[in-house]
């Protein structure tokens, strides 16, 4: 009898991640490979082939191998990118219009790895778009129930590096000229140390960084620039040296946070209004994707500049599938996601850096005084940040929510994405985790202390509704 094999902990709603090698080894990510292989359209003059890059955690060669030989046990060829970011995985899928596959954790803990998957044309796999078909495929794989022979043979493997042609893509894109800048950058040992120096290097800037030397053990502080503690020390190096501009990327470098002139981190909604003027400027009545979470500054700023807001759900297949149906010029997302039509509708950390120094080097004004310029039409908006609480059951907790709202005058509620309650001085969004028994709290208002008031009385709500559950289990 095989085995039953459930690959349900490591496969999430958008790519793949596990502890190694007590969730993820070897065998595990060369059956999602070969699955993946043997189900993306790949024949191209006749053999198949595929793109597979990785980041510099310490398991990453090794799981690389195992991703090159399960592609390769499906009959399909390997173009081997080595060291990469996400977003340099994007541009060799679309330049080559092959799938592509990405070791990596992003921002996980350095135990932590996983797989990131794409069609031609980076497109993204997801949930909804055939993720769950390479899990299914794979768990057979490994149970041994249903194996295949190989399409054509074993597949052969070609090494390439695209790293210098990535970053002339880039700046192609975004071209960046004026006054000359000093730019701190914080690679956090990470991926953006492999590619920063490819990207920004021939620009005429004072670069100053930090902790470029790659370490997929992190030694001085996570690769996660949404927890503020990790942007501690390049707050302070933007200070020292009397910076432009600072940035800080993810383990995989295909988020970009932006921390002004003074120090101060700017929002990731921001960043989208800054991208989207941007974008505007040369295409008037374009559309500009944003995701429920992000701030009512962005739909002000692109109506403003004679653009088309779109509002989505949460998650980078989302967003692209959005843009690619609506044919959006760019998206963001609050988290440090952004989005180009002219990056095949992928995100790209160091493009959207590349847009940052450009807004600013064109001109004689600070970034601070840059962003007060471009949000001088919208209110003052004040966010809660993400908050997470774990719940035994965010159903019940959200339908009680959801209850007690509708009886709230002057609130309309919607359901795009969780639970989006909006008022004209306030809204919130409440969500449950795709992967653990969580809610995601998001609160914004127009000013701190209307913030405050709707953060704690919605959070007042989701705890009665928990003490209501606990009371009825009891019974």
């Amino acid at each position: 009898m095989p085995r039953r094999v459930d690959l349900g902990q490591v496969v999430k709603s958008y790519d793949v991640r596990g502890r190694v090698p007590d969730e993820l080894g070897p065998a595990e990510v060369s059956a999602l490979a070969r699955a993946f292989a043997e189900q993306v359209d790949v024949l191209v003059d006749a053999r198949a082939a595929l793109v597979v890059g990785r980041d510099m955690r310490t398991s990453s060669p090794v799981l690389s191998a195992a991703v090159i030989a399960g592609v390769n046990a499906a009959g399909v060829d390997v173009v081997d990118i080595g060291l990469a970011s996400t977003d340099l995985v994007y541009y060799a899928s679309g330049h080559l219009d092959l799938p592509a596959v990405m070791v990596t954790a992003s921002h996980n803990p350095a135990g932590w790895n996983g797989l990131k998957l794409c069609r031609q044309g980076a497109r993204p796999v997801g949930g909804d778009s055939g993720l769950g078909q390479v899990r299914a495929r794979a768990e057979e794989l490994l149970s041994g129930a249903r194996q295949s022979a190989a399409l054509a043979g074993p597949g052969r493997i070609a090494h390439r590096d695209l790293l210098a042609d990535y970053g002339a893509y880039l700046r192609r894109l975004a071209p960046v000229s004026g006054r000359r800048l000093r730019v701190v950058v914080d690679a956090a040992n990470a991926m953006a140390g492999h590619t920063v120096p490819a990207v920004l290097g021939p620009l005429a800037i004072d670069l100053v960084p930090l902790y470029f030397e790659l370490d997929g053990t992190f030694p001085h502080h996570a690769a996660d620039p949404l927890d503020p503690i990790n942007l501690v020390d390049l707050q302070a190096a933007v200070r020292q040296h009397r910076a432009d501009v600072g940035l800080a990327f993810d383990g995989d470098a295909d988020r970009c946070f932006v921390v002004d002139e003074r120090g101060e981190p700017v929002s990731g909604s921001a960043i989208t209004a800054l991208i989207a003027a941007r974008a505007l400027a040369g295409e008037p009545g374009g559309r500009v994707v944003h995701n429920l979470i992000c701030s009512r500054a962005v739909p002000e700023v692109v109506r403003a500049h004679g653009g088309i807001p779109v509002r989505t759900r949460v998650g980078h297949s989302v967003i692209k599938a959005e843009m690619a149906r609506t044919g959006a010029v760019v998206g963001g997302e609050h988290s440090g996601h952004f989005y180009f039509r002219d990056f095949w509708y992928a995100d790209s950390g160091m493009l959207a850096a590349l847009h940052v120094l450009a807004a600013v080097a064109e001109g004689e004004r600070p970034l601070s005084e840059l962003l007060v310029g471009l949000l001088a039409g919208s209110a003052h908006y004040v966010a809660s940040g993400e908050l997470n609480g774990r719940v035994p059951d965010p159903r019940s907790v959200l339908a009680a929510v959801r209850a007690h709202y509708e009886q709230v005058a002057g609130v309309s509620i919607d359901d795009l994405d969780g639970l989006t309650v909006s008022h004209p001085s306030w809204w919130f969004n409440l969500r449950a985790s795709h992967t653990e028994p969580l809610l995601r709290l998001n609160v914004e208002g127009l000013d701190a202390d209307t913030m405050a008031s709707a953060r704690d009385d919605v959070a007042a709500v989701v705890r009665n509704a928990q003490e209501a559950g606990t009371r009825a289990d009891r019974r």
